[in-house]
């Protein structure tokens, strides 16, 4: 089983671009050793041929270019992405299934039902499609219940429900409900090696642990590394806890909380534009290391 990352930049990718804060500004002009990185995406395979999307990515069609697994290989109008699957219906998990509209088969579409109403309503992006491509929808539920995707054989993925909000154009953002927010373990089913796939995570609850305590690769929220980061930066005034995610340091932080497993390779995901970790050869980059956790870019391979 391969685990292929996209995109590793939070929503509006790195840099971000209307932002001038230290880090975007830095990577721009080149004053700071930091590399570029799109929106927050994977893909999983047991080939290395064909491909489940996990969330699209505004920049989905870049992520393609520069993946040739997902190019047209075997006939005139082709691609390796065979399903997509929604963690949730947030603008930078969803807006790329526009740019897959061109299909020639309808795409196949897995979610919650939760995320469908928002995609149905209040951005109607499967109504949208059904004027191109067409969509078939896959009902997900946020149990932990395994499912299957044709052609990705041997993989098999369980959906857990995340404590957080829907996106702030749903129906129901001021009522929360399981299915809104899921985190994902992918399991080879022949060594039944595990990863945890969990970009947005503001609560480590039981579901959460036991995952991890599985895994052994965790892809794990690395959204901010200070709670009042955006302020920090001057660019914002809500915390880290409130926007739905955990930050990397200090007590109760992420680094803390993946120290208790060692088991796994583990890797920060879903990075904020304005997050310090992104400076290579920075403090707090060395901090994260020196916890034995990677940063995720754009283009790494694992292997379970």
């Amino acid at each position: 089983m391969k685990i292929r990352i996209l995109g590793s930049a939070a929503g509006g990718g790195f840099p971000q671009w209307n932002c001038n804060c230290e880090t975007c500004d830095g990577c721009r002009s080149t004053r700071l050793n930091a590399i570029a990185r799109t929106q927050s995406s994977i893909a999983v395979s047991s080939n290395g041929s064909d491909w489940a999307l996990i969330n699209a990515s505004p920049d989905i069609r870049q992520q393609i270019l520069s993946t040739p697994d997902l190019q047209p290989n075997r006939s005139l109008r082709d691609t390796g992405i065979k399903a997509v699957f929604l963690m949730d219906a947030q603008i930078d998990h969803v807006t790329g299934l526009l740019m897959l509209r061109e299909s020639r088969v309808r795409l196949p579409i897995y979610c919650s039902a939760r995320v469908k109403a928002d995609l149905t309503s209040g951005f109607p992006i499967f109504n949208i499609l059904e004027h191109y491509c067409g969509v078939d929808w896959f009902e997900v539920k946020p149990d932990g219940t395994p499912f299957t995707v044709p052609g990705i054989d041997a993989v098999q993925f369980e959906p857990f429900a995340l404590t957080s909000k829907a996106p702030p154009y749903s129906p129901h953002r001021a009522a929360p409900a399981p299915g809104d927010n899921l985190g994902l373990v992918i399991r080879n089913t022949v060594t039944q090696a595990c990863a945890l796939y969990a970009p947005g995570l503001g609560v480590i609850e039981p579901p959460v642990e036991r995952a991890m305590r599985q895994a052994s690769l965790i892809l794990v929220d690395g959204t901010t590394w200070t709670d009042d980061e955006m302020s920090r930066r001057g660019v914002g005034k809500k915390l880290a806890r409130e926007m739905g995610h955990l930050y990397q340091s200090g007590p109760g932080g992420m680094l803390e909380v993946l120290a208790a497993y060692p088991q796994a390779r583990r890797v920060l995901i879903h990075i904020n534009n304005t997050n310090p970790i992104l400076v290579e050869d920075g403090p707090e980059r060395a901090a994260v290391h020196a916890a034995g956790v990677e940063v995720a870019q754009d283009g790494m391979v694992f292997e379970l």
